[in-house]
């Protein structure tokens, strides 16, 4: 039996990045399909993987060349429609409802979010990155003794229009880390020698415990104030990542907190810690999570994963998201796998009478949609 709302229902994307506008060649594409910083080794290509096995099968449609083209033609097609027809024919043909866009990640080379909201043809709103905020304090020249004060406010002030917040603290120190509130004097005297090191090295990387923690309780009470939640990166990322000191877990301790000032946590994409964070959800009032651009870079397994991530979560919970960056593709990509892989999973569940047609027409409204809105301000 098809689960028929699956394939209709408009999608909450509450994790997503802008796009870009330029017009990529074959090798500049692959860096979007792409976690590492280094191009393949010589003699292979980043298609040779399931996010390029989908690019190729399910995207090459919507740009009328036939499925299963090979990279090269793919990208020459693009090319042939140039970047403003292939943002708009793949954005459009998303289903998408809202736009929740994480702005602190390369914004320079990428779309900004009323750019975002005009190629895509409906709202988009943003989600404020804390430590990228605090870099750009930092880097404006604010003193260390002001940087703690300076942050707060800077923060309310750039959060106004916003609809959530968000914390890379696993990228820059793992969540194995002490989540006790740090004082004002340690804050200005870790951003003091934090900003000795940056000017020397110029390298505006903020990755100091202490500074991290005052921004997390910075953006808690901004949240607990404005009804926002905060969304954290879990798990997989770029090669800086310390994988095993990045399962939600460790977090427990500021989600406990949070849960008591009736903070949203959101934890994105969760590879390869799906069932941590489907613990996690069952046991506090206020974690939920998602399972972001897996589903792209699984590809042909993608119904494995969303199988797993439903396999003790509550469906209350758990959120749709992209985590989409770059290229068009990758917002297609990830509304097309989820509503395949969530289809035929609850499909299964009703051949087996685990649920009815109607249970599972719940499932798809409230993880497409419905948490979110309940979470966000939209």
């Amino acid at each position: 039996m098809p689960i028929e709302l699956a394939q209709t229902i408009a999608l909450i994307d509450h994790h997503c990045h802008g796009i870009t506008s330029k017009d990529l060649d074959y090798v500049n594409f692959q860096k979007f399909i792409s976690e590492s910083y280094r191009p393949p080794p010589e003699g292979t290509s980043d298609f040779q993987k399931p996010v390029g096995l989908a690019v190729r099968r399910f995207c090459a449609p919507v740009l009328d060349v036939e499925k299963g083209v090979s990279g090269e033609d793919y990208v020459r097609r693009r090319q042939e429609l140039g970047p403003d027809e292939v943002n708009r024919r793949l954005m459009r043909a998303c289903g998408l409802s809202h736009l929740l866009i994480d702005t602190g990640h390369r914004a320079s080379i990428i779309l900004d979010v009323p750019a975002m909201a005009e190629v895509t043809a409906v709202p988009a709103h943003e989600v404020v990155r804390i430590e990228a905020l605090a870099e750009e304090i930092m880097r404006a020249g604010v003193s260390a003794d002001a940087f703690p004060n300076v942050f707060a406010d800077t923060l309310r002030k750039r959060s106004r229009n916003a609809v959530g917040l968000k914390t890379i603290v696993a990228y820059r120190t793992t969540f194995a880390i002490d989540y006790n509130p740090p004082s004002h004097e340690a804050v200005s005297h870790a951003a003091g020698q934090w900003m000795k090191r940056a000017e020397a090295s110029g390298k505006w990387r903020l990755d100091d415990a202490t500074i991290i923690r005052h921004l997390l309780w910075t953006a808690g009470e901004v949240c607990r104030e404005r009804k926002f939640p905060l969304q954290s990166h879990v798990g997989v990322g770029d090669a800086d990542i310390l994988m095993h000191a990045c399962d939600p877990t460790h977090f427990t301790p500021f989600i406990a907190a949070m849960d008591e000032w009736d903070v949203p946590i959101t934890l994105l994409h969760c590879f390869p810690f799906m069932r941590e964070a489907c613990w996690l959800s069952e046991v506090f009032r206020n974690l939920y999570y998602d399972v972001g651009f897996t589903l792209n870079f699984a590809a042909p397994q993608s119904e494995v994963i969303l199988a797993e991530a439903l396999e003790m979560g509550k469906f209350s919970k758990m959120l749709y998201s992209s985590d989409a960056f770059g290229l068009p593709e990758l917002y297609y990509l990830g509304a097309f796998l989820f509503r395949r892989s969530i289809s035929r999973v609850l499909d299964r569940w009703i051949a087996e009478d685990f649920c009815s047609a109607q249970d599972a027409d719940e499932i798809v409204s409230m993880i497409a949609s419905g948490n979110a809105r309940r979470i966000y301000p939209i």
